[in-house]
């Protein structure tokens, strides 16, 4: 996959009619990760970033 800033509407072309959902990205994120670990670190960073987006300490910054 060619890493372009429509990366999510050239994802959701490429996979046609089939559901693009979070378990199939987390799915594919850890076998990125297992066949490229250099990306270990920001590909963790990601994920905790994501987990913490509904914190009320965002809405304060």
């Amino acid at each position: 996959m060619y890493f372009t800033d429509r990366g999510i509407e050239e994802l959701t072309a490429r996979r046609g009619d089939e559901s693009v959902t979070l378990e199939w990205v987390s799915d594919q994120l850890r076998t990125f990760v297992d066949l490229h670990p250099e990306f270990e670190t920001p590909v963790e960073r990601l994920a905790s970033w994501l987990a913490r987006l509904d914190d009320d300490e965002l809405g304060d910054e």
